[in-house]
């Protein structure tokens, strides 16, 4: 055993660990649950840490062997070394300083050993004095969270694009099936099946674009600003050669905010990208929400598609087959809903200088994009890639909807159309046996009149637009 001392007094440590006494408080304070902090953001930091050795020496802040030694800790930390030296839990008071104090122990004590020293001898390399040299928890922890989420949002970019296109080749797979679309559940015009996935990669085409657009906002970082945004304790070089060696670590654009002290007291940016995620989830539940209808049956409901059989779906219905991805990605997408009302809450309940619930954004927002990016994935994979369609029974619906009778309205009138379609409906009969039998039209010019291409598309003007 090793002891620390802080000041509050002196905590007895396992001597394996390289965390130390302020971790361990925090450990001990905030027990909430089996979530730690996010390997993304451990790792983004570790880089952080790098950037700012690197920088310290390069100023002739920090002595070169000690730079060289926490650069060294903070690439093994970086690469996912050490990961079980960072027991800090996800929800946790302070901003961040738990997870920023657990980085700068661990740095400092793998680096004491990596010069020969003993860990907890911080009269070598000490956490704060050299780890932590010309930063703050408030500058340092929220460039971190922007790096993790860049890194996140585009693995998330990633997944969507892959999802979009298998819908697009459903799109044209489906392009010469004709069924019935609906309007508030009632019959309405026939589109193709086509079509309707074709509205569905759209959907997921904006997705993209707004994710991608989203990045420019994050890649404001307050590095330098330390404590409140005003830079003290920093060198007035360190901003723009900290920024130049971080960009070059993570391959990321990043750039200085402009004012600092509102990237530092205002979190507005992870509810925008929040609000992103969760227009994403509100496409996904209502793409899975069609998709769930549309198969329904097999034989009772629409049966106008076949999702793929995944599992068995019932332990007493025997052959019971459920669609269990489209309930898969919805669930995620409610969850991720959710988790959108915490980061609001989260990011308004900021005050004066500085938002202390960034840990809890941070929690929340690596939740969704997790859950979003697996479910995007695994849907495109286990669902849409496997879906059929059942041509037939398409357009049997299609032959027996009374929403045909839109169709009527250019040569008889929409009195006239409505009076057959009531009589269709009166009689259980189609509108082309009301049509033939009352002798309205004669096959042929039903015929035409229904021809799936004249259904699909608005009529052209004789000018050909």
């Amino acid at each position: 055993m090793r002891q620390e001392e802080d000041a509050l007094g002196i905590i007895q440590l396992d001597e394996a660990v390289y965390y130390g006494v302020h971790t361990a408080r925090a450990a001990a304070n905030f027990p909430l649950s089996s979530r730690r902090v996010r390997p993304e953001i451990i790792r983004a930091l570790a880089l952080v840490k790098l950037a700012a050795a690197e920088t310290n020496e390069a100023l002739g802040k920090l002595e070169t062997g000690k730079a060289r030694a926490i650069m060294a800790a903070a690439m093994e930390v970086a690469s996912g070394q050490w990961a079980d030296q960072f027991v800090t839990n996800a929800f946790q008071g302070g901003a961040g300083t738990s997870t920023n104090m657990n980085m700068n122990e661990v740095l400092a004590n793998r680096a004491n050993e990596l010069l020969g020293a003993a860990k907890g001898d911080y009269a070598c390399i000490h956490p704060i004095d050299h780890v932590n040299l010309s930063q703050s928890t408030n500058d340092v922890y929220p460039t971190a969270l922007k790096i993790a989420l860049i890194q996140a949002l585009a693995k998330l970019s990633e997944a969507c694009a892959a999802l979009q296109g298998a819908f697009q080749k459903k799109e044209a797979a489906f392009a010469g099936i004709v069924k019935m679309g609906r309007t508030e559940m009632q019959d309405a015009l026939p589109v193709s099946l086509g079509q309707e996935f074709g509205a569905y990669a759209e959907a997921l085409s904006r997705d993209r674009w707004r994710l991608y657009k989203v990045e420019e906002r994050l890649r404001q970082v307050n590095l330098g600003g330390t404590a409140v945004g005003t830079g003290l304790n920093a060198d007035r070089r360190y901003m723009a050669v900290m920024m130049e060696k971080l960009r070059s670590l993570t391959k990321i654009g990043l750039a200085r905010a402009e004012n600092l002290i509102d990237a530092t007291q205002n979190a507005d940016v992870y509810v925008e990208v929040s609000g992103l995620l969760k227009a994403m989830a509100v496409n996904l539940a209502k793409i899975a929400a069609d998709l769930r209808l549309m198969s329904s049956g097999p034989r009772t409901g629409l049966g106008e598609i076949c999702l793929p059989a995944r599992q068995a779906g019932s332990s007493i219905m025997p052959g019971k087959v459920n669609p269990v991805m489209t309930e898969m990605i919805t669930q995620v997408s409610y969850q991720v809903m959710a988790a959108d009302l915490a980061i609001t809450l989260g990011a308004q309940a900021g005050q004066l200088e500085l938002n202390a619930f960034l840990p809890l954004i941070g929690e929340n927002l690596f939740e969704a994009l997790e859950l979003l990016t697996n479910g995007a994935n695994l849907f495109a994979l286990y669902c849409i890639d496997g879906i059929t369609a059942n041509a037939d029974r398409c357009a049997s619906l299609v032959e027996r909807s009374l929403g045909l009778a839109a169709l009527l309205v250019p040569v008889l009138g929409y009195d006239r159309a409505a009076e057959v379609a009531k009589q269709a409906e009166r009689e259980n009969k189609t509108l082309r046996e009301v049509l033939l039998s009352n002798g309205i039209m004669s096959e042929q010019d039903v015929s035409n009149l229904f021809l799936p291409q004249k259904m699909l598309r608005a009529e052209m003007t004789p000018d050909g637009r």
